[in-house]
């Protein structure tokens, strides 16, 4: 009695745990280039496990489109908006009743900078983005990160 009890309870925490556990499909990646003098490239690489998709900036009616928020640091300008490299997919999507726009397996955002100054500084702030498969999308998700520039 006192093993299948011991067992059962191993087997309860084991199932709790497994259910438990928050699904991210999606592995995020963040580092600086430089492309000129004192010019950088912020790459933010998305990489997606097969069959989850991640929504573009301009995704379309419905999803939570993914956005990029960067904080303010005197040491650095922005320099343009947030591009995106990927092989963009645009489908109709009837439980959003709208074409979408996002991307599979990987995407990078680039963001140029320019910095003031020859010092290394860093650059935060955070990415808000969403993400579907063919079955379910899972909450929109807010992710601070941080690039060391310089």
């Amino acid at each position: 009695m006192k093993y299948f009890f011991t067992f059962s309870l191993i087997v309860l925490a084991s199932i709790s745990f497994a259910f438990g556990q928050i699904e991210n499909p999606v592995k995020w990646n963040y580092t600086s280039k430089k492309i000129a003098d004192k010019t950088y490239e912020l790459q933010i690489t998305a990489t997606l496990l097969p069959t989850w998709h991640l929504y573009a900036q301009d995704a379309g009616e419905g999803p939570e489109p993914t956005s990029f928020e960067f904080n303010r640091n005197p040491l650095v300008s922005k320099n343009g908006k947030v591009m995106e490299i990927g092989t963009l997919i645009k489908e109709y999507d009837k439980n959003f009743n709208s074409t979408l726009k996002f991307y599979a397996k990987k995407v990078i955002f680039i963001q140029k900078i320019k910095v003031k100054t020859s010092a290394s500084t860093v650059v935060t702030g955070s990415v808000n983005y969403m993400v579907c498969n063919d079955r379910k999308c899972l909450p929109p998700k807010k992710l601070p990160f941080s690039i060391k520039v310089g």
